[in-house]
């Protein structure tokens, strides 16, 4: 641990920090390395728990940052994910938490629903953050499991906070994305939030059917829905 945070220590710069903190990304200790300069040491460092769980302890951003690419999912407990989701103090260590360890964990979903309850922004906002991470990345639960938590995002949606209200609009985007049933199951939500006439909601559901009625994603969706077609197909012959 001590080789890493003196490696973090040496390649920390105040430009950077100024650069993170313009963008929302501050923390009591910081030394000012971007996740750029960080991806050699978290390629050579591997999967380490027992590094990770030291890193995270530490309180420095880049090395909580660190933990969270080189701890093991498998080794992941609700226990830790609360400890750790309890020192969520910026949306990049949350996000990148979410994104890169939480969502391989098995305890994940559970996360989603308790978090959802909590009353810190970053605690709050790491609920969508691991749903929308989980709609990228988790290939083996059914739609019914992403459409039974619709309704938390519309339950958050009168949550003002910007980085809440970023995370429930990035997950119902990501949601929206993954298939035609979602697509029109997360459409469907966004109406209802509109139906709340709230700022965060109007912004929320506005900003989410921009995209989710996009060309792009049209496209997106209509190619998923061809190569499900196929793999139909190439079973019944």
């Amino acid at each position: 641990m001590a080789a890493v945070l003196s490696w973090l220590s040496r390649r920390g710069r105040a430009r950077d920090r100024e650069g993170m903190a313009r963008f929302g990304i501050t923390s009591p200790q910081v030394f000012g390395v971007s996740m750029a300069a960080m991806r050699p040491l978290v390629t050579r460092l591997g999967r380490d728990h027992a590094l990770a769980v030291a890193l995270w302890e530490t309180g420095w951003l880049e090395a909580r940052l660190v933990a969270g690419h080189v701890a093991e999912p498998g080794r992941v407990t609700a226990a830790l994910m609360d400890h750790w989701a309890r020192g969520f103090d910026n949306w990049a260590v949350t996000d990148s938490t979410c994104l890169h360890l939480f969502c391989h964990a098995a305890p994940a979903w559970g996360r989603v629903a308790a978090w959802c309850r909590r009353r810190g922004e970053y605690q709050r906002r790491a609920a969508f953050a691991l749903l929308a991470a989980l709609a990228v990345h988790d290939r083996t639960s059914p739609d019914a499991r992403f459409i039974a938590a619709l309704p938390l995002l519309v339950a958050a949606a009168g949550d003002e906070r910007p980085y809440v209200r970023k995370g429930v609009n990035w997950a119902l985007r990501q949601i929206g994305k993954r298939n035609a049933a979602l697509h029109a199951a997360a459409m469907a939500c966004a109406r209802n939030m509109l139906a709340r006439d709230t700022p965060a909601a109007r912004w929320i559901a506005r900003d989410a059917l921009r995209e989710l009625t996009s060309a792009a994603t049209r496209r997106r969706i209509a190619a998923r829905r061809a190569r499900v077609t196929r793999a139909a197909e190439r079973r019944h012959t």
